[in-house]
């Protein structure tokens, strides 16, 4: 096994205390002191690491920090500090080390990799050409960060995104994602004594249900799925107005925009009702084009660090290396924790991966800040 491996094992007591303490800081993405705090953490911690501090970039309250080594125009380590973990989940799910698993809110999706990060970078003797972006955003979609992170990918030449893996595959390909939002308005009426004078949006929204789920594509890729719906008010009223919520995954740009063009396309089935959409595309796919050149080269640095075989997989879940994917940067992701259960009460690492993974993070930076190509020139999306 590699030199680098052997000191990454040697150096795990600090990485699993590294974890534990960035686990114990709370961040749930909508409690802004508690990212805030956070962010406090992972500064200390990249500083103590690196020997540089990061530059605090402010999004409306909530930090993101930035490290720059030299140009930082090389390779872009990307991830985000913020978890779906209210305050005082602790309480329930403390951070934990037994039977070979690491617990812990937010363990897994994805404090573990913010630390490897670090401590990959901490084995390398020269930084220059590495940035670090880590957000306090990405579990609500990046509303404060997403210019940040796309910024940043275009003046880079390759992200790396240390997002967590399940079962040890990387993420060569994500779906894209759009939301929508669509309100129907009807006409109120007594249900008993004259419904014929209403409009009834429950059955106009029933309408639209089917109509917008004939959209999925099953063979490309494309998901379209209701999901939150609220319609009427009393049970003996004809109902005037009704609200749904719809997730669409797409695996290509070019479905995205058949579905987006699809939805604004629809149009009411009673007389007397109408649509509003509002809502559209989120996040670009990140497609295998994206990802090839980098997976190329981390298979074969596994291999070389004697670490076996690397596989990939693509997911219908998002992250922000949709983002950077979006603006022709090659990216790959998944390079953080091994293990599982994100977002459940079962969310784990696996605790002998840690060294493993970490070590191909140092040696992918390093290759990349050699000059090895992580794709033919810019993708597309």
């Amino acid at each position: 096994m590699s030199e680098i491996v052997t000191v990454l094992e040697a150096g795990l007591p600090g990485l699993l205390a590294d974890i534990g303490e960035l686990v114990r800081a709370e961040s749930p993405s909508a409690d802004l002191a508690s990212v805030a705090g956070c962010a406090r953490v992972v500064a200390g911690l990249g500083t103590r690491l690196t020997g540089t501090a990061p530059e605090w970039v402010d999004g409306s309250g909530r930090p993101a920090l930035r490290w720059r080594f030299g140009s930082g125009d090389r390779v872009l380590l990307l991830g985000h500090f913020d978890t779906v973990w209210p305050v005082g989940s602790l309480a329930r799910h403390p951070f934990e080390v037994a039977g070979g698993r690491l617990t812990g809110p937010g363990c897994f999706d994805m404090k573990a990799g913010v630390v490897q990060l670090f401590h990959a970078l901490s084995v390398l003797d020269d930084l220059d050409g590495v940035s670090v972006l880590l957000t306090g955003d990405e579990e609500i979609g990046a509303p404060t960060s997403r210019a940040l992170v796309e910024d940043e990918a275009r003046r880079t030449g390759a992200v790396l995104v240390l997002e967590a893996s399940e079962g040890g595959a990387l993420k060569t390909a994500r779906k894209g994602m759009s939301g929508y939002e669509l309100t129907v308005a009807g006409r109120a009426a007594h249900a008993g004594l004259e419904p014929g004078k209403g409009v009834n949006t429950t059955t106009e929204l029933a309408h639209q249900i089917l109509a917008l789920s004939a959209l999925a594509d099953p063979a490309a890729g494309t998901t379209v799925t209701p999901t939150v719906a609220a319609s009427g008010t009393t049970r003996n009223t004809v109902p005037d107005t009704a609200r749904l919520m719809v997730d669409v995954r797409v695996a290509t740009a070019a479905e995205q925009d058949r579905v987006h063009r699809a939805v604004h396309g629809l149009a009411p089935v009673l007389d007397g009702a109408s649509l509003t959409f509002s809502g559209g595309p989120d996040r670009p796919p990140l497609p295998t084009s994206a990802s090839a050149g980098l997976f190329e080269l981390a298979r074969g640095h596994y291999a070389e660090l004697g670490l076996g075989p690397l596989r990939g997989v693509a997911v219908g879940g998002a992250s922000d290396g949709n983002l950077t994917a979006g603006v022709g940067t090659p990216t790959l992701d998944g390079l953080g924790a091994v293990g599982g259960g994100a977002h459940a009460d079962d969310e784990h690492v696996v605790v002998a991966e840690l060294p493993r993974r970490t070590a191909l993070v140092a040696r992918l930076v390093d290759s990349l800040l050699r000059g090895a190509p992580a794709a033919p020139g810019r993708v597309t999306p």
